[in-house]
């Protein structure tokens, strides 16, 4: 009896939320607002991370508003959304989601809402990878974005969506992302060839958990492993994990091991001082990060992770500097 009444609790809570927290998205009893001049609005869409959210946003450009559910350095597979973030979803015509394990969490927020809006799931529309690198396989590794040309695949989806949408916008969105795309090409010919710098033997790579298995595939580095062996940073290593981690730091002469920003780093600190290993700029894995930071776009989150690794690779014996950062 208790269970069924906080059931029905919390049902009306986000019917409540629903209708009164973003009365600009939604109108409860009464009409909704037109846009600037008194015409149509622009879409208003919805993208689950911040990497997402980055693409959408340059895609769509002025047209086009983006609502991102997870905040700048957030842990996508941590993250709890609230009863506010459904508000967004209401209107929505589009919801851009990463997918995968990544951010599961959109569907209960989505029949929460009671929204009917479409899901572009960007994972569905390019080349994936399993955790151990390999192109086979049932477990898919969600981290896609870390693939410079995944990117581009995924900034086409997001173009054919907006124009489903608003089809007005077409040749918008069709010139936003034919220029976006110039630049992510742009970015993978300079990550490549700042990775090129390190010698083959020195491109080893030791992560808080597994999310650079794409970035490693696309540039020639070899994963040693990763303190949370695992997809998801909701994992919990092993001191057996932790012991063979070490050794194999020891045994393959890794020079650095690289934390990520949205993850406190005591674990590595402490790994570093067992295996010898210097520890390394914390990178953008999961999230982007706030306005101002070297992570705030997706082009400056790559050139800047780019740039630590080549310098803890080579224990800063090589530097490279990329036209994004």
């Amino acid at each position: 009896m208790i269970l069924s009444m906080l059931r029905v609790m919390r049902a009306l809570a986000w019917v409540l939320v629903i209708c009164c927290v973003a009365p600009a998205l939604t109108s409860c009893g009464g009409d909704a607002g037109s846009g600037a001049g008194g015409g149509e609005a622009d879409p208003t869409v919805v993208a689950t991370t911040t990497q997402v959210a980055d693409l959408v946003a340059n895609v769509g450009g002025a047209r086009v508003e983006v609502h991102g559910i997870l905040p700048p350095g957030g842990d996508p597979h941590a993250f709890e959304p609230r009863p506010s973030d459904a508000a967004s979803l209401t209107d929505a015509p589009v919801v851009f989601k990463s997918g995968g394990d990544l951010d599961g969490w959109l569907d209960e927020l989505l029949d929460n809402a009671g929204a009917d809006a479409d899901v572009v799931s960007l994972v569905d529309h390019v080349h994936t990878i399993r955790s151990d690198g390999e192109h086979t396989g049932e477990e898919i590794d969600p981290h896609w974005w870390q693939d410079p040309r995944n990117a581009i695949l995924a900034v086409a989806a997001v173009r054919d969506a907006l124009t489903e949408v608003d089809p007005e916008g077409r040749d918008t969105y069709r010139r936003n992302a034919a220029a976006y795309t110039q630049r992510l090409r742009r970015l993978d010919s300079e990550i490549a060839a700042c990775m090129a710098q390190v010698p083959a033997g020195q491109r080893k790579l030791v992560t808080t958990h597994d999310a650079l298995g794409y970035f490693a595939a696309r540039y020639d580095v070899e994963v040693v492993g990763a303190l949370i062996p695992s997809l998801s940073t909701q994992a919990q290593p092993s001191v057996e994990d932790i012991n063979a981690l070490v050794g194999q730091i020891r045994d393959e002469g890794v020079k650095a091991i690289f934390p990520e920003t949205a993850i406190n780093d005591k674990l590595e600190q402490a790994v570093s001082r067992e295996a010898g290993a210097e520890v390394g700029k914390p990178l953008w894995a999961d999230s982007l990060g706030p306005g101002g930071s070297t992570g705030d776009t997706y082009l400056k989150a790559m050139a800047f992770n780019t740039e630590a690794m080549v310098d803890g690779m080579t224990a800063g014996e090589v530097a490279c500097k990329s036209g994004y950062r």
